[in-house]
């Protein structure tokens, strides 16, 4: 048994072999981009960096075995196999989870469930044999003691925001192929310091970043250089800049080790937009070779930035702030929302023009969600507007993520008109002139870092034209033969895009070669996104719809009178 197990009470040295099961993304999700997979010769984007390092806690003398149903699915053999099954994962993989369990526990096998949305809503997965509420370091320890000890069902509740990210270890990278994936994963720090009404995040990890040690990020990053793997990694971190003094202090070493290994990989991540307010802090992350940031912007609109408590963004001009992390060679993707309290008639052209004055290609524009255990959510619930959960059962039943199962809720403005402005900032943000006209004013303003590579002495250089590998190449054949075969009308848009940064900025080639690929994926999603909204308004305009909350409150009306009236009789 592993050192850190010592001193429980009861703690046989038995083996025990674990199946890991990473449930399936709906197929109508912004990020499940199969296209995008396709271009870079993969089959899904992003581990499932949780599970793994669950393996990594698990005790040496247990066996694990991963399955990732966004992959390949489980068979009756490794059932058959597992002397226990583990599984977890975000709210829209709810579905596939609970019929995970199911089918497990259909097997005769036991069955653990964890995750944030098991942490966030645990009462959904209480017929599992066994559920883990919070961050799993702080309870694995019980859990083992109780597995080996014969228990099969329990709840272990971890402390809120007591790990201690020191001391978790370097995932079970070897548990993949790696193959399958166009990234792979680590992550630096938990936890983000602002207040954001509608995020769950600050409620699962805390407002206090906690963050890895130096070393403890190196050694991460080596054990994926020598599985042989180069190419894109990403900081999966909720604000990667939470912490900007342990950042600033782990940058330089990160930059000493990508030279000493001839820069093996390039990274993304995600931040808050005050990262542009840093230059010191934007010109170390493009050293290190980061080259993509996600940024949550969510509306250009200061009223609604402070109603949403996200007062960090309005201390800026937006577009100035992307521009700037567009100069240190770093591509913006933003999220935005659509439907708060506080927007008025025109938030769509509000929206858009930001949009397009910043030049962001990619953005993941959704309806406002209230999620489980967030501000928002309590808020709404106190006003009684929050629709009762069978209706987001339902929804999530049906698949999808905010793009088409948001506004969980009665909105404040009509609901018709915050669905027509949902389609219509979807409508005009994802036709081919606009996102290809915003990559090519991206690709103007990226100064992407070309590292000098450092040549092994007597090693043949590496194979580079125009600043792109062997490997970058084989991915813009790809993209190309994948636009002929997905959007044959708009090859002439992918070819633009690129001989146009070729012509003023080839350094950049890489970066739009990755945003034009999205539109693989992003165009499709458009439209479907535009059906179901324009479904929903009509539904709206015929008269059938009804909002949950109306139904409730008229029920519950229904049910007062017919009790008064049996108490008259």
């Amino acid at each position: 048994m592993v050192s850190w197990l010592q001193g429980s009470a009861h703690i046989p040295d038995e083996r025990c072999n674990v199946l890991l099961v990473s449930p399936r993304f709906p197929a109508t999700t912004f990020w499940n981009n199969k296209a995008l997979s396709e271009v870079g010769g993969a089959r899904h984007t992003a581990i499932p960096l949780g599970l793994l390092t669950v393996a990594a806690l698990l005790p040496s003398s247990w066996t694990c075995r991963m399955i990732d149903r966004n992959v390949a699915d489980v068979a009756e053999s490794d059932l058959d196999w597992a002397d226990l099954v583990m599984t977890g994962g975000m709210n829209v993989q709810r579905p596939d989870c609970l019929e995970l369990v199911g089918l497990a526990q259909r097997r005769g096998k036991p069955v653990v469930v964890g995750g944030p949305d098991a942490s966030s809503e645990p009462h959904v997965y209480a017929h599992a044999d066994f559920v883990v509420v919070g961050e799993a370091e702080t309870v694995i320890r019980d859990f083992i003691a109780a597995w080996e000890a014969g228990d099969r069902s329990r709840t272990f509740t971890a402390e809120k925001f007591k790990v201690d990210v020191t001391t978790t270890p370097v995932p079970r990278y070897d548990l993949l192929k790696r193959g399958d994936y166009l990234y792979l994963a680590v992550q630096f720090s938990r936890g983000c310091p602002f207040t954001c009404e509608f995020c769950d995040i600050i409620e699962l990890y805390g407002r206090r970043p906690r963050v890895k040690t130096t070393a403890q990020m190196l050694a991460e990053l080596e054990a994926i250089r020598r599985s042989g793997y180069r190419g894109h990694v990403d900081f999966v971190d909720d604000n990667f800049i939470g912490s900007k003094k342990a950042v600033k202090e782990f940058l330089p070493a990160l930059i000493a080790w990508q030279k000493q290994h001839d820069y093996p990989f390039n990274f993304s991540t995600e931040a808050s937009v005050n990262l542009a307010d840093d230059e010191a802090l934007l010109a170390l992350m493009r050293e290190a070779g980061f080259f993509v940031v996600f940024v949550g912007i969510e509306s250009p609109d200061g009223d609604t930035l402070v109603s949403m408590q996200k007062k960090q963004n309005t201390r800026r001009a937006l577009s100035d702030s992307v521009a700037r992390i567009h100069r240190h060679g770093m591509f913006v993707i933003a999220g935005f929302i659509v439907g708060f309290d506080s927007e008025m008639a025109g938030v769509a052209d509000g929206m858009v023009d930001c949009i397009e004055d910043a030049g962001i290609a990619i953005c993941m524009a959704g309806l406002l969600t209230a999620l489980a255990n967030t501000q928002l959510t309590r808020r709404l619930e106190r006003e009684n507007r929050m629709f009762p959960e069978d209706w987001t059962q339902k929804k999530l039943r049906e698949g999808g993520d905010q793009c088409l199962l948001g506004l969980n809720f009665e909105t404040l403005r009509q609901r018709r008109d915050v669905l027509a402005d949902y389609k219509s900032v979807i409508d005009r943000i994802y036709t081919p002139q606009a996102f290809f006209g915003r990559v090519s004013r991206a690709a103007r303003q990226l100064d992407c870092f070309w590292p000098a590579r450092q040549s092994i002495p007597g090693a043949k250089p590496p194979w580079r034209v125009l600043g792109l590998g062997r490997g970058d190449w084989i991915s813009l054949y790809r993209l190309l033969r994948a636009a002929m075969r997905h959007h044959p009308l708009l090859i002439g848009h992918y070819v633009k895009a690129l001989v146009d940064c070729h012509r003023v900025n080839p350094g950049a080639l890489q970066a739009v070669g990755t945003m034009a690929a999205f539109y693989l994926h992003l165009g499709p999603f458009a439209r479907v996104v535009s059906r179901e909204m324009a479904r929903q308004i009509a539904e709206i305009d015929a008269g059938t719809w009804r909002s949950p909350v109306v139904a409730r409150k008229t029920g519950a009306s229904r049910e007062e009178t017919r009790a008064r009236d049996r108490f008259a009789t």
